[in-house]
């Protein structure tokens, strides 16, 4: 699934209904699916992704905000520019010391090629990133897979650790307590290879139980 778009997922959800009744139930519940891929680079996304670790979403967009206003001339700042910025100008975007240090590991690691461009990107398997970018400096498997699944389109990637995910499940099933992340890894196996699909319709099951 690279660039997927509402309207692409109709075969995906009619395999996910007939091997799951649960899913079945949720696609059911919350109609076609909408996910669709921004096109933006592995370090964009990465970036973006430390800046709203631990922070409410509009926490984090402010402080986007006056990153990309220290580089106006630019969409969003270059790898270049955030390894030539001072520590007082990015700290004083509102970036802890930690976060600092990785958007200049990501940046560094993007200029080193070990963060590839988007094309190069759209032609290595889902591990194989994994593998790479879990080396970058505040970058975990789970931020890994959110790039694969919201940068990439990839549709077959199942986070198993997201609390969402686990949430959802626990509402769909009526269960007491969340699935743990690695039996959970083993239960979504049912649903290869549409576990990108599967995880959209646990988060809309997950946020429909908050209303």
């Amino acid at each position: 699934m690279t660039q997927s778009c509402p309207g692409m997922h109709s075969e995906a959800e009619a395999h996910l209904s007939k091997r799951c009744p649960v899913m079945r139930r949720l696609i059911k519940a919350h109609g076609p699916c909408q996910l669709v891929a921004q096109k933006r680079s592995p370090y964009e996304a990465l970036v973006s992704a430390v800046a709203h670790q631990q922070l409410h979403a509009n926490a984090a967009e402010a402080i986007l905000r006056r990153f990309k206003a220290l580089f106006p001339q630019t969409r969003f700042p270059k790898p270049e520019q955030v390894m030539e910025a001072t520590d007082e100008a990015l700290r004083g975007c509102g970036f802890s010391m930690g976060k600092m240090l990785a958007i200049r590991d990501i940046a560094a690691k993007t200029l080193s090629g070990q963060i590839p461009k988007r094309a190069a990107a759209l032609k290595l398997g889902d591990e194989e990133l994994i593998e790479r970018l879990v080396a970058v400096r505040g970058v975990g498997r789970w931020t890994v897979e959110m790039l694969l699944i919201f940068t990439l389109g990839r549709a077959d990637v199942f986070p198993s650790d997201d609390f969402g995910v686990r949430n959802g499940w626990r509402v769909a099933k009526k269960l007491d307590e969340m699935p743990k992340p690695k039996e959970f890894r083993a239960l979504a196996e049912r649903w290869q290879p549409h576990r990108t699909l599967a995880a959209w319709y646990l988060w809309r099951a997950a946020d429909a139980a908050k209303v």
